[in-house]
């Protein structure tokens, strides 16, 4: 076989070889999603958005606007909206207008909010040890960097 043939073939082989990683790689966080979000209704009574937002407050340790909550989900404005209204609701989290620019809003998280989030982030971390437990150390490790390799080479492209 020349040469050009062979990388010709090679280079279909890495291209159906892409495609079936991805899928792959797409099926087990969907499936691992699915989980949570039942879970997390279930137990919580809460939605995986409204666990994210708790999430991103405590991580942020400080009230954060709207926008900032935004970009960091890297969702729109207008699905943290409906979210951030559901928390209000449950108590979870609460709207402070800032006093420099009454038109800006802050998110934070309640007392309430708090206590329940971190109930709820013992069990999501509980519940991910569950759904991993076939993996070892050792293999949850080499997976980690084979996902940062393949982020970095989509970052790249």
């Amino acid at each position: 076989m020349k040469t050009k043939e062979k990388s010709r073939d090679s280079a279909a082989q890495h291209s159906k070889e892409s495609l079936r990683t991805w899928l792959r790689m797409l099926s087990c966080e969907t499936a691992i999603e699915q989980h949570l979000r039942t879970l997390l209704r279930q137990n919580f009574s809460v939605t995986l958005p409204q666990f994210d937002v708790l999430s991103e407050l405590e991580r942020a340790g400080e009230p954060m606007t709207m926008s900032q909550l935004s970009k960091e989900l890297m969702v729109s404005n207008g699905n943290v909206t409906g979210v951030i209204d559901r928390l209000e609701k449950t108590g979870f989290a609460r709207r402070v207008r800032a006093e420099h620019d009454r038109r800006v809003q802050y998110i934070e998280l309640t007392t309430k909010g708090r206590k329940e989030f971190n109930k709820m982030a013992t069990q999501h971390e509980r519940w991910v040890a569950d759904l991993l437990s076939d993996l070892s150390l050792t293999e949850m490790g080499k997976l980690q960097e084979l996902l940062l390799k393949a982020r970095e080479s989509v970052r790249i492209a």
